[in-house]
């Protein structure tokens, strides 16, 4: 989870798609599309500060709760999620949110 929002800080959409699992309803088979959707989020969103809530394990999936403070055109955008996780080939992959605020 750290990474990815670290990611999305510093605009290295790679790594976002790198570690989005191909079952997630975030995936996006045209990467190029993808990366510029994601380029122009980063370019529009100041990230403030990251605050894991909880997190567990059980086998290859994980849930990670998070509160993010992102900032777009000088208004705070509160995001608070519960996200799923899978582990392939001893990756961590962003599945999906299970609920977001």
């Amino acid at each position: 989870m750290r990474s990815r929002y670290t990611a999305y800080a510093l605009g290295q959409s790679g790594h976002i798609i790198v570690t989005t699992h191909p079952d997630s309803p975030h995936f996006i088979a045209d990467k190029m599309a993808w990366k510029r959707d994601i380029e122009v989020f980063c370019d529009n969103t100041t990230f403030e500060g990251l605050e894991v809530v909880s997190s567990r394990v059980e086998g290859d999936r994980g849930w990670v709760e998070f509160v993010a403070s992102l900032f777009q055109s000088g208004q705070q955008v509160p995001m608070r999620e519960h996200s799923e996780f899978q582990c392939v080939d001893k990756r961590w992959l962003y599945l999906c949110a299970l609920d977001s605020k």
